[in-house]
């Protein structure tokens, strides 16, 4: 049984903060300090009840590992446009196709090794939701309550509470 792990050479463009493709990079290039800017999708899941989706981190990550994040959270491919890879990460991750994403904001995202220009969107979802064992470690609602309870504790990424906090995601 091999180890998983990301792909260090994968391909990303590097970007300005307005999203203008100015080069590219490998993940580990991105990853490693070196701030090159580089795009990636989060969609925010709710159902019906208001509730939130989201997905756990699998220990083999190499950003965040164990951690509950957003929904769906993935890296643009080189070449590869914004809501095209948002319809891919989301089909790859949570199996979900035909949802109807609404756009929340983009920002920038530092922290101490990387650096991301992040395209936000949520989506209300009451289908099943099948998580990709090989990439994540499952997923579940959370009421909103449950999410206010633990933030700040370590449950969660820094990103998801950053981001929560942004857009008032929760309120």
């Amino acid at each position: 049984m091999s180890i998983k792990q990301d792909n260090n050479d994968e391909l990303f463009p590097v970007v300005d903060e307005q999203g203008n493709i100015i080069g590219s990079a490998t993940r580990r290039e991105c990853h490693s300090g070196s701030k090159l800017l580089h795009p990636v999708v989060h969609l925010h899941i709710f159902n019906s009840k208001g509730e939130l989706y989201l997905q756990k981190r699998p220990d083999w990550k190499d950003i965040q590992p164990g951690k509950w994040d957003t929904a769906v959270g993935g890296h643009v491919d080189l070449g590869e446009s914004v809501n095209r890879a948002l319809e891919r990460e989301v089909r790859e991750e949570l199996g979900i196709t035909g949802f109807q994403p609404e756009f929340i904001t983009s920002y920038v995202f530092e922290s101490d090794i990387e650096k991301e220009l992040v395209f936000a969107y949520k989506t209300v979802w009451d289908q099943e939701i099948l998580p990709d064992a090989e990439e994540l470690d499952g997923g579940r609602f959370w009421s909103v309550d449950e999410i206010r309870e633990n933030v700040g504790k370590g449950v969660f990424t820094p990103n998801f509470e950053q981001e929560v906090e942004r857009v008032q995601l929760i309120s």
